[in-house]
C-alpha cells in the first residue's frame, strides 16, 4: 500500500544524458507523488539496437538517481517484464516519450498511460551523429 500517493513509472536508456531527458524525466515527476525509472541494462540495449550504449547501465544509473525528483532506479533486464515492473513497483501512470505512441496501451488495463512529446532538436542519435561529423571534420 502506497497511502493514496500516486506512483509514476518510466523507461529509458538515458545514455549520453542530455536536456531532453532531463525535460522528459522532470515533466514524468509532475504527474505523481514518486517517479521510478527502469534504466535499460547494457545487455537489453544491445538487443534492442545491436550496440552497447556509450555509457555503461552503472554509470547511466547513477545520473538518473542523483536526479532531486526521481526516487528510484532499477535495471530494466527485459522488454517482455514491463507489465511486471509495473505490478512491482505499483505503478498509477507509465509515462513515455510520444515516439513510444500506442504502444504500450495494453497496460491500461493496470495503470493509466500517457505520452508526453519529446524535447524538439535533441536525441542521443542526433548527439552522436554531431560528434561523429566534429571528429571528421
Amino acid at each position: 500500500m502506497h497511502l493514496n500517493r500516486k506512483r509514476v513509472l518510466t523507461f529509458g536508456t538515458f545514455d549520453l544524458f542530455h536536456f531532453g531527458h532531463l525535460k522528459l524525466l522532470e515533466r514524468a515527476a509532475t504527474y505523481g507523488d514518486e517517479l521510478f525509472v527502469g534504466i535499460s541494462s547494457d545487455k537489453l540495449n544491445f538487443s534492442k539496437k545491436n550496440r552497447y550504449p556509450i555509457m555503461n547501465e552503472i554509470e547511466r544509473a547513477h545520473i538518473v538517481a542523483g536526479l532531486k525528483f526521481v526516487n528510484s532506479v532499477f535495471l530494466e533486464e527485459s522488454l517482455e517484464l514491463k507489465r511486471e515492473y509495473l505490478k512491482r513497483y505499483n505503478a498509477d501512470i507509465l509515462i513515455m516519450g510520444d515516439d513510444w505512441a500506442g504502444k504500450f496501451d495494453e497496460f491500461k488495463d493496470i495503470c493509466e498511460v500517457i505520452y508526453l512529446p519529446r524535447t524538439q532538436n535533441i536525441s542521443t542519435s542526433e548527439l552522436l551523429q554531431r560528434i561523429k561529423n566534429d571528429f571528421q571534420g
